[in-house]
């Protein structure tokens, strides 16, 4: 499951509440070995997603780096070819 979140700082534009949110979805799903929660467990597995985003929110906002804004299309396209080369298929893209 952790395979599913991707980088989120210094990007142009940067990381909107909803990447933030899924983020922290995928790693409290990781952590509690839960894709999803029982009733009894609803509450505390999703104040743990809203606790994780808030802080990482918080995160994001604070680091700082000298490197330029990495561009989302340009990451996409080299991820695709990487995917393309390992699983060796040209197909990737699809």
């Amino acid at each position: 499951m952790c395979r599913n979140i991707r980088p989120l700082h210094n990007f142009e534009p940067h990381a909107t509440s909803e990447e933030v949110y899924a983020a922290a979805l995928q790693y409290v799903r990781k952590v509690s070995g839960m894709n999803k929660p029982s009733a009894a467990n609803a509450e505390a597995f999703d104040q743990a997603v809203a606790d994780i985003a808030h802080t990482t929110e918080h995160l994001l906002a604070d680091l700082t780096t000298k490197a330029p804004p990495k561009d989302r299309e340009t990451e996409a396209a080299k991820a695709k070819a990487r995917a393309a080369k390992r699983y060796g298929t040209e197909a990737a893209s699809a």
